[in-house]
C-alpha cells in the first residue's frame, strides 16, 4: 500500500528528528571529560583521544537543518497538488502558536549544536597553550545532551504544526472528515444500543 504524501513527510520529520538525537546523545556520551596536558618548556600541549564526537556533532546539525526544512516543507507543501494560501494557514491561532515555537526549539537547537561542536572543534584544533596550569578542557558538558533533546522536542513541534496544517487545509478546502461526522458516530452508537435492546 503506497503511503500518503502527509506520511511520508511525517516519517521524514520524524526519522531526521531521531537521528539528531541519538547522534547529540552520542556525542554527549564519547565526550571526553578532559585532555591530557603535556607540559613543555613555557608551554602546555593538550593531548585529546581521537574520537567521533565532532563527527557526530556535525552529522546531529545537519539533521537537525534537514528535519527542520521537512517541518517547513509539511506546512507550505500544497498536498495532492491543491495550495492553501499562507495567509489562511497563518489565521489559525494554533497553527501559528506552534509554528513559532517550532521554529524557536529549532534554532535553539541548532545554536546549542552549533556551540557544542565547534568549541570542541576549537579545543582540539588549538591544544598549545602558555599557561603552565591549563587543564586542557573539552566543550562544555550538557550541551550537546541539551542540544539533542530540543533537537527531538523540535520534530515533535514540526509533527504538531503537519498536523494543524491538515485540519486547516480540510477547513479551507471543506473537505469531509474520512472517519464521518461527530452525530453520525453518536446517532450509528445509538441506533446499535436500541437494536440490542429490542433483540434482548
Amino acid at each position: 500500500m503506497a503511503l500518503h504524501q502527509s506520511t511520508k513527510i511525517a516519517l521524514c520529520v520524524t526519522f531526521l528528528g531521531c537521528l539528531s538525537f541519538l547522534l547529540g546523545i552520542l556525542a554527549e556520551t564519547k565526550k571526553p571529560a578532559k585532555g591530557t596536558p603535556i607540559i613543555g618548556k613555557d608551554v602546555v600541549v593538550c593531548k585529546y583521544p581521537s574520537d567521533p564526537v565532532i563527527a557526530f556533532g556535525s552529522l546531529a546539525i545537519v539533521s537537525l537543518l534537514l528535519s527542520a526544512v521537512v517541518g517547513h516543507a509539511a506546512v507550505y507543501f500544497p498536498y495532492k497538488g491543491k495550495p492553501v494560501p499562507t495567509s489562511t494557514l497563518f489565521q489559525n491561532t494554533t497553527l501559528f502558536v506552534f509554528f513559532i515555537i517550532s521554529e524557536a526549539v529549532s534554532i535553539l537547537a541548532l545554536v546549542m549544536l552549533m556551540w557544542a561542536t565547534i568549541s570542541e572543534g576549537l579545543h582540539r584544533s588549538r591544544n598549545v597553550h602558555h599557561d603552565p596550569e591549563y587543564l586542557c578542557p573539552t566543550a562544555k558538558t550538557g550541551l550537546f545532551g541539551g542540544a539533542a533533546f530540543l533537537a527531538l522536542d523540535a520534530a515533535l513541534f514540526w509533527l504538531i504544526c503537519q498536523m494543524l496544517t491538515l485540519n486547516v487545509r480540510a477547513d479551507y478546502f471543506d473537505e469531509d472528515d474520512p472517519k464521518g461526522e461527530y452525530g453520525q458516530v453518536y446517532a450509528d452508537g445509538l441506533e446499535i444500543t436500541e437494536n440490542k435492546q429490542t433483540l434482548v
